[in-house]
C-alpha cells in the first residue's frame, strides 16, 4: 500500500522520452526532467527544454503508485516473483539487451487508493508482461540527483519492489567523478546494476568540438570509478563523430579509452544529424564533413584492429548502424567482426549500395540477408526507383535515416 506523502503539486507517474535498447522491458522511474547539460553539438534531444529535478517526494510516490498497481494485479504479479525465483536487485545481466532504438516514446500517508491509478495501472502491467524485472531511473542523467535522494529512491524501489534484479541509469562522466568510490560502492549495493555513460569518442579533439563537456582522461577516470565500484558499464562510441578530417583519430583514441577502461559493453551507435541538432549548422557553414558509410565502416574497421582482445562485449544494438551483426565478445570474437567488416569494404561499390539503402529500408539486417534472392532483388528495386548512384547515395541514405532520430 502507499505511504508516501503526496503535496500538493503531485501531477501524477512521470515519464521522459528515451532510453538505451536494452532497457525496452524496463519500468521508466522519472527523477529528472531532460539533461543538465544539453549542449552536445550531436544530441538532438531536450533541446529547447530546461534541465529540472522532479522533487524527491514526487519520485517516491510513483514507486508507491506502480507498486500498488502491481500488487493489484495479483496473479500476474506472484508469477513473475515466483519466475525469478525471490531474486532480487543486481547487477548480474537480467533484462537481456536486446536491438531496437534510444526512445520510449496518494490518498493520504498510510491510505491506498480504492482504486490503481490508471497510469500506474498501465505502466505495471505493460511492465510485468515483459518480465517485471528491471527498472530504469530517467531522464539523461540519473546521477546528478543529489546521492542522498538518489540513494533513498533506491532503497524505497528495493522495499516496494523488491522481486526487481537490476536498476540502471544514464550518467555523464562529470556526475560520476563527484561521486566518491565509497558512493558508489553504497549505490551499487542500494540496487544500481548498471550505468550506462556516453564516451562518444576518445579523441580530445572530437569532444572539444562536439561541446560534449567531458574529455578522454575524465571518460577513463570515470569508467574505472564505475568498474571499481562493482557497478557494469555500458558505455557508448559513435563512429564518424569525428567527421571525415578527423576519422582515423576518433577511431584510434577511442580503441585506446576502450582498451584502458575495459567496459562490460559498448555500444555503437553511428553518428546522424538530424536537422534540428546543432552539429546540422555546422554542416550548412562547412565546418564539418559527415563521413559516409563506406567510410564509417572504415573507421569502425580500425577500431576492431586496434582495441585489441579484451572482455568487452561489443553491440551495434541501434537501427542507425549499418552493419547490424557487428555482436559478440571482443576477446573471442573480435576476429570474426574484423572478418565482417571487411567483406563489407571487399563488395563491388554498386553492391555496397544496395545493401545501404536495403539496410535503410529495413530489408537488411546483416551482410548474409544480401544472400536471400528476394530481399536482394527489392533493394535493387528500391535503388533504381531512387535513382541511387555513386555520387548520390550517401545524400539519399542521410535522408532515410532522419526517420530513425
Amino acid at each position: 500500500m502507499a505511504v508516501t506523502m503526496r503535496s500538493e503539486d503531485y501531477e501524477g507517474v512521470e515519464t521522459g522520452p528515451i532510453r538505451p535498447p536494452s532497457e525496452a522491458a524496463s519500468l521508466f522511474i522519472r527523477v529528472s526532467r531532460n539533461c543538465p547539460w544539453n549542449r552536445c553539438k550531436f544530441c538532438p534531444v531536450y533541446k529547447g527544454q530546461r534541465f529540472s529535478r522532479r522533487p524527491l517526494q514526487h519520485v517516491l510516490c510513483d514507486i508507491d503508485l506502480v507498486a500498488d498497481a502491481a500488487e493489484s494485479l495479483g496473479p500476474t504479479r506472484r508469477a513473475v516473483r515466483e519466475d525469478v525465483g525471490g531474486k532480487q536487485m543486481s547487477g548480474s545481466g537480467a533484462g537481456r539487451d536486446r536491438p531496437g532504438a534510444d526512445w520510449v516514446g496518494a490518498d493520504g500517508p498510510g491510505v491506498a487508493a480504492s482504486q490503481p491509478d490508471p497510469v500506474a495501472l498501465e505502466m505495471a502491467r505493460r511492465w510485468l508482461a515483459v518480465g517485471g524485472r528491471t527498472v530504469f531511473l530517467q531522464d539523461a542523467n540519473a546521477l546528478g540527483v543529489p546521492y542522498e535522494e538518489l540513494l533513498q529512491i533506491l532503497t524505497h524501489l528495493r522495499k516496494r519492489l523488491p522481486w526487481v534484479e537490476r536498476v540502471t541509469s544514464y550518467a555523464r562522466s562529470q556526475s560520476i567523478l563527484r561521486l566518491g568510490a565509497e558512493q558508489l560502492a553504497e549505490l551499487r549495493a542500494a540496487g544500481l546494476g548498471r550505468i550506462h555513460v556516453g564516451f562518444e569518442s576518445g579523441s580530445d579533439r572530437v569532444l572539444t568540438f562536439m561541446q560534449k563537456g567531458a574529455t578522454k582522461a575524465m571518460h577513463l577516470e570515470a569508467g574505472l570509478r564505475v568498474k571499481q565500484a562493482g557497478i557494469e558499464l555500458s558505455a557508448y562510441y559513435m563512429p564518424g563523430l569525428g567527421g571525415k578530417a578527423l576519422l582515423r583519430e576518433n577511431a584510434i583514441e577511442t580503441a585506446d579509452l576502450v582498451r584502458q577502461v575495459v567496459p562490460d559493453y559498448l555500444r555503437l551507435r553511428s553518428l546522424a544529424i538530424p536537422d534540428r541538432a546543432l552539429l546540422a549548422k555546422d554542416v550548412a557553414a562547412g565546418l564539418f564533413e559527415k563521413a559516409g558509410d563506406v567510410e564509417t565502416v572504415q573507421e569502425i574497421l580500425l577500431f576492431l584492429e586496434r582495441v585489441g582482445d579484451i572482455p568487452c562485449v561489443l553491440m551495434s544494438d541501434h537501427i542507425l548502424n549499418l552493419i547490424q551483426d557487428l555482436n559478440g565478445d571482443l576477446a573471442t570474437r573480435r576476429g570474426t567482426m574484423i572478418s565482417t567488416a571487411k567483406r563489407f569494404l571487399a563488395l563491388a561499390p554498386e553492391s555496397q549500395r544496395t545493401y545501404m539503402v536495403g539496410r535503410r529500408l529495413g530489408l537488411f539486417a546483416g551482410l548474409d540477408d544480401m544472400e536471400v534472392s528476394s530481399l536482394r532483388a527489392r533493394a535493387e528495386a528500391e535503388c533504381s526507383r531512387l535513382g541511387v548512384t555513386e555520387k548520390n547515395v550517401d545524400a539519399l541514405i542521410d535522408a532515410l535515416v532522419q526517420r530513425f532520430v
